[in-house]
Protein backbone atom coordinates (compact mmCIF):
# COMPACT_ATOMS: atom_id res chain seq x y z
CA UNK A 1 0.00 0.00 0.00
CA UNK A 2 1.34 3.30 -1.04
CA UNK A 3 1.36 5.71 1.89
CA UNK A 4 2.75 9.46 1.89
CA UNK A 5 4.64 11.43 4.29
CA UNK A 6 5.45 14.86 4.53
CA UNK A 7 7.68 17.01 6.15
CA UNK A 8 9.04 19.95 6.59
CA UNK A 9 12.80 20.85 5.01
CA UNK A 10 15.08 24.25 5.80
CA UNK A 11 17.11 24.93 2.90
CA UNK A 12 20.00 27.04 2.86
CA UNK A 13 20.10 30.60 0.97
CA UNK A 14 21.92 29.39 -2.06
CA UNK A 15 19.81 25.86 -1.89
CA UNK A 16 16.82 28.13 -2.02
CA UNK A 17 17.89 29.95 -5.25
CA UNK A 18 18.76 25.79 -7.01
CA UNK A 19 15.00 24.78 -5.96
CA UNK A 20 14.08 28.14 -7.89
CA UNK A 21 16.25 27.19 -10.97
CA UNK A 22 14.40 23.59 -10.41
CA UNK A 23 11.15 24.87 -9.95
CA UNK A 24 11.61 27.36 -13.08
CA UNK A 25 13.09 24.07 -15.47
CA UNK A 26 10.24 21.26 -14.52
CA UNK A 27 7.41 24.05 -15.31
CA UNK A 28 9.56 24.86 -18.48
CA UNK A 29 9.08 21.32 -19.49
CA UNK A 30 5.93 20.73 -18.39
CA UNK A 31 4.37 23.58 -20.68
CA UNK A 32 6.83 22.50 -23.23
CA UNK A 33 5.45 19.18 -23.03
CA UNK A 34 1.88 20.03 -22.95
CA UNK A 35 2.52 22.69 -25.94
CA UNK A 36 3.54 19.71 -28.20
CA UNK A 37 0.33 17.12 -27.22
CA UNK A 38 -1.69 19.95 -27.87
CA UNK A 39 0.16 21.01 -31.54
CA UNK A 40 0.23 17.71 -32.47
CA UNK A 41 -3.33 16.71 -32.53
CA UNK A 42 -4.50 19.55 -33.79
CA UNK A 43 -1.90 19.14 -37.08
CA UNK A 44 -2.48 15.34 -36.95
CA UNK A 45 -5.35 14.17 -35.10
CA UNK A 46 -2.68 11.75 -33.69
CA UNK A 47 -0.87 11.69 -30.47
CA UNK A 48 2.78 12.13 -29.15
CA UNK A 49 4.21 9.81 -26.64
CA UNK A 50 6.31 10.76 -23.65
CA UNK A 51 8.81 8.66 -25.39
CA UNK A 52 8.95 10.56 -28.58
CA UNK A 53 8.44 14.20 -26.22
CA UNK A 54 12.10 12.61 -23.98
CA UNK A 55 13.89 11.75 -27.07
CA UNK A 56 13.20 15.41 -28.77
CA UNK A 57 14.19 16.63 -24.87
CA UNK A 58 17.71 14.97 -24.43
CA UNK A 59 18.84 15.60 -28.28
CA UNK A 60 16.97 18.93 -29.19
CA UNK A 61 16.09 21.39 -25.86
CA UNK A 62 18.08 20.49 -23.55
CA UNK A 63 21.20 21.41 -26.10
CA UNK A 64 18.85 24.51 -26.87
CA UNK A 65 18.53 25.44 -23.49
CA UNK A 66 22.00 24.54 -21.45
CA UNK A 67 20.77 26.21 -18.20
CA UNK A 68 18.68 22.72 -18.22
CA UNK A 69 22.24 20.46 -18.04
CA UNK A 70 22.33 22.40 -14.15
CA UNK A 71 18.99 21.05 -12.96
CA UNK A 72 18.42 16.97 -12.06
CA UNK A 73 17.42 15.61 -15.64
CA UNK A 74 14.87 12.85 -13.41
CA UNK A 75 13.39 15.70 -12.08
CA UNK A 76 12.59 16.87 -15.88
CA UNK A 77 11.41 13.38 -16.97
CA UNK A 78 9.08 13.48 -14.07
CA UNK A 79 7.50 16.65 -15.63
CA UNK A 80 6.73 14.59 -18.97
CA UNK A 81 5.16 11.44 -17.24
CA UNK A 82 3.09 14.42 -15.13
CA UNK A 83 1.64 15.49 -18.58
CA UNK A 84 0.87 11.97 -19.63
CA UNK A 85 -0.82 11.43 -16.26
CA UNK A 86 -2.82 14.34 -16.95
CA UNK A 87 -4.13 13.93 -20.37
CA UNK A 88 -4.80 9.69 -19.37
CA UNK A 89 -6.84 11.26 -16.48
CA UNK A 90 -8.92 13.97 -18.72
CA UNK A 91 -9.97 11.24 -21.21
CA UNK A 92 -10.57 8.21 -18.50
CA UNK A 93 -11.85 10.50 -16.07
CA UNK A 94 -13.34 13.36 -18.12
CA UNK A 95 -12.17 15.91 -15.41
CA UNK A 96 -10.50 19.42 -17.06
CA UNK A 97 -8.01 19.67 -19.69
CA UNK A 98 -4.50 19.77 -18.65
CA UNK A 99 -3.47 23.57 -18.00
CA UNK A 100 -0.28 25.52 -18.09
CA UNK A 101 1.38 25.88 -15.07
CA UNK A 102 2.11 29.87 -13.85
CA UNK A 103 5.32 31.18 -12.27
CA UNK A 104 3.21 33.25 -10.60
CA UNK A 105 1.44 30.26 -8.89
CA UNK A 106 2.64 30.98 -5.04
CA UNK A 107 3.25 27.27 -4.94
CA UNK A 108 5.86 25.51 -7.08
CA UNK A 109 6.78 21.87 -6.93
CA UNK A 110 8.62 19.21 -8.45
CA UNK A 111 9.67 15.63 -8.08
CA UNK A 112 11.96 13.16 -7.74
CA UNK A 113 11.46 9.54 -8.81
CA UNK A 114 14.90 8.48 -7.24
CA UNK A 115 18.58 8.71 -6.05
CA UNK A 116 17.56 10.75 -3.05
CA UNK A 117 17.74 9.64 0.69
CA UNK A 118 16.34 10.24 3.94
CA UNK A 119 18.58 10.00 7.55
CA UNK A 120 16.48 9.85 9.84
CA UNK A 121 19.51 10.15 12.52
CA UNK A 122 20.81 13.37 11.45
CA UNK A 123 17.38 14.63 10.25
CA UNK A 124 18.99 15.07 6.57
CA UNK A 125 17.34 14.85 3.45
CA UNK A 126 19.73 14.57 0.41
CA UNK A 127 18.44 15.89 -3.04
CA UNK A 128 20.64 15.23 -6.26
CA UNK A 129 22.79 18.35 -7.58
CA UNK A 130 21.33 20.47 -4.23
CA UNK A 131 22.70 18.22 -1.36
CA UNK A 132 22.11 18.16 2.29
CA UNK A 133 19.15 19.83 4.00
CA UNK A 134 18.12 20.18 7.18
CA UNK A 135 14.56 18.43 7.80
CA UNK A 136 12.27 18.30 10.63
CA UNK A 137 11.53 14.27 10.27
CA UNK A 138 9.03 13.77 12.92
CA UNK A 139 8.12 9.94 11.92
CA UNK A 140 9.78 7.33 10.54
CA UNK A 141 8.37 5.06 7.97
CA UNK A 142 9.33 1.63 6.88
CA UNK A 143 9.39 0.38 3.38
CA UNK A 144 10.59 1.09 -0.46
CA UNK A 145 10.49 5.19 -1.61
CA UNK A 146 8.93 5.80 -4.14
CA UNK A 147 8.31 9.42 -5.90
CA UNK A 148 9.40 12.73 -3.65
CA UNK A 149 8.02 15.58 -4.23
CA UNK A 150 9.57 18.94 -3.15
CA UNK A 151 7.21 22.20 -2.90
CA UNK A 152 6.70 25.70 -2.01
CA UNK A 153 3.99 26.86 0.15
CA UNK A 154 2.01 30.45 -0.46
CA UNK A 155 3.74 31.17 2.65
CA UNK A 156 7.71 30.93 1.79
CA UNK A 157 7.94 27.43 3.40
CA UNK A 158 9.63 23.99 2.08
CA UNK A 159 8.80 20.51 1.58
CA UNK A 160 9.35 17.35 0.85
CA UNK A 161 6.48 14.70 0.77
CA UNK A 162 7.66 11.00 0.05
CA UNK A 163 5.43 8.10 -1.00
CA UNK A 164 6.07 4.94 0.11
CA UNK A 165 5.76 1.02 -0.32
CA UNK A 166 4.95 -0.51 3.13
CA UNK A 167 3.88 -3.72 1.05
CA UNK A 168 0.95 -3.95 3.19
CA UNK A 169 -2.05 -5.22 1.13
CA UNK A 170 -5.33 -3.29 0.49
CA UNK A 171 -8.01 -4.75 2.24
CA UNK A 172 -10.50 -6.54 0.50
CA UNK A 173 -13.36 -3.98 -0.75
CA UNK A 174 -16.46 -5.31 0.90
CA UNK A 175 -19.68 -4.89 -1.00
CA UNK A 176 -22.54 -2.98 0.62
CA UNK A 177 -26.04 -4.34 0.50
CA UNK A 178 -29.39 -3.96 2.14
CA UNK A 179 -28.45 -6.09 5.01
CA UNK A 180 -25.07 -4.58 5.99
CA UNK A 181 -25.94 -0.96 5.49
CA UNK A 182 -27.71 0.59 7.85
CA UNK A 183 -28.87 4.46 7.27
CA UNK A 184 -29.23 7.21 10.08
CA UNK A 185 -31.53 10.23 10.25
CA UNK A 186 -30.61 12.64 13.13
CA UNK A 187 -33.45 14.53 14.83
CA UNK A 188 -35.15 16.29 17.35
CA UNK A 189 -37.06 14.14 18.97
CA UNK A 190 -34.89 11.29 19.07
CA UNK A 191 -31.03 11.49 18.66
CA UNK A 192 -31.19 9.37 16.28
CA UNK A 193 -33.62 6.76 13.76
CA UNK A 194 -31.68 3.76 11.97
CA UNK A 195 -33.03 2.79 9.04
CA UNK A 196 -34.00 -0.45 10.84
CA UNK A 197 -36.53 0.76 13.12
CA UNK A 198 -33.61 1.34 15.88
CA UNK A 199 -33.88 4.48 17.98
CA UNK A 200 -31.34 6.44 19.98
CA UNK A 201 -32.95 8.21 23.07
CA UNK A 202 -31.33 11.95 23.19
CA UNK A 203 -28.84 11.98 26.13
CA UNK A 204 -30.55 13.14 29.55
CA UNK A 205 -28.28 16.09 31.25
CA UNK A 206 -28.32 16.78 34.77
CA UNK A 207 -30.16 20.12 35.94
CA UNK A 208 -28.06 22.96 36.07
CA UNK A 209 -27.99 24.93 39.23
CA UNK A 210 -29.40 28.47 39.02
CA UNK A 211 -25.48 29.72 39.56
CA UNK A 212 -25.54 33.53 39.42
CA UNK A 213 -23.42 34.99 36.26
CA UNK A 214 -21.36 37.06 38.22
CA UNK A 215 -20.25 37.11 41.41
Amino acid sequence: MLKAYKYRIYPTKYQKEFLKVHFGACRFVYNWALEQKIKTYQQSKKSISRFDLQRILVHEIKPANVWLKTVNSQALLASLVNVESAFTKFFREKTGFPKFKSRKNPVQSFQLPQHYTIDFDTSIVKLPKIGDIRAVLHRQFEGEMKTATISRSSTGKYYISILVDNEVELPAKQEFTESTTVGIDVGIKDFAVLSNGEKVENPKCGHMPDWPLYN
